[in-house]
């Protein structure tokens, strides 16, 4: 039996990088896995490559920061595979720029996005989880938390995000809901691909860059942040809550 056997999944910004690979791994364990992204076609190859390989999955096109659409979200999820008891926190964007340079807008798009994002889907699946006492519910923090140049934004946000994590697993313990959060380090995606093409360099010489000064000698790949996550969502975390989870190979700045 896989561990996530009869469990049904909600993932966030899962139509490409760590959100795909994080779908992927939660069908392979089991999960009936609802794809969710800001475009529903988006997240059409992420639902083919599940149900290629014999997983169950659907695509779900909402904007976290919508609260009519996100409840919309859960519930449709809820009503297609008959429960909702895993929430997967990953939608996120970045807009960098050194403070004097960062505009409102593109503050409060960071912010609304990680933040009011993942408090909306938070909200919207813990109605389904309280009603079945049992729930898990993980976000997507980063190493960025801790402070990184030219990030006010997404540092804030994303230090914010184990702060509601904290408070998240205090309120809904007593529900049978463990929440926790995994802050991933430099990983391979399409994300760092652009941060190297602004830094003026390549995919490869950046990841040799950040492997070089990692404990582990290497960078890390969405797979690695899937595994954390897989098992912080099954029933051998249980004991696991408000916790962040460092996944960065042991760098954390």
């Amino acid at each position: 039996m896989a561990a996530l056997d009869g469990r049904v999944a909600l993932v966030t910004g899962a139509a490409r990088g760590i959100g795909a690979a994080v779908a992927g791994r939660l069908a392979a364990d089991g999960a009936a896995v609802a794809v969710l992204d800001l475009d529903e076609a988006a997240g059409k190859a992420t639902v083919d490559a599940i149900e290629a390989a014999g997983g169950r999955a659907i695509a779900i096109g909402a904007d976290v920061t919508n609260a009519e659409q996100i409840t919309a979200a859960a519930d449709r999820t809820a009503e297609e595979f008959g429960s909702l008891d895993i929430l997967v926190n990953n939608a996120g964007v970045t807009r960098d720029n050194l403070l004097f340079k960062l505009s409102e807008q593109d503050w409060d798009t960071v912010i609304g996005v990680h933040l009011k994002g993942a408090f909306l889907a938070s909200k919207a699946a813990q109605k389904h989880m309280v009603a079945k006492k049992y729930g898990k519910i993980v976000s997507l923090s980063s190493v960025s938390a801790l402070g990184t140049r030219g990030q006010a934004n997404y540092s804030t946000a994303k230090m914010g995000l184990q702060g509601f994590t904290r408070t998240l697993a205090i309120e809904l313990g007593p529900f049978g809901i463990n929440v926790n959060a995994v802050a991933p380090g430099f990983i391979v995606t399409e994300m760092t691909g652009i941060l190297a093409e602004r830094l003026g360099t390549t995919p490869d010489e950046l990841a040799a860059k950040y492997a070089d000064v990692t404990p582990v000698r290497r960078v890390g790949q969405p797979t690695d942040v899937a595994a954390t996550i897989a098992f912080l969502v099954s029933d051998e975390s249980s004991f696991i809550t408000g916790q962040t989870i460092y996944v960065d190979g042991g760098r954390r700045l």
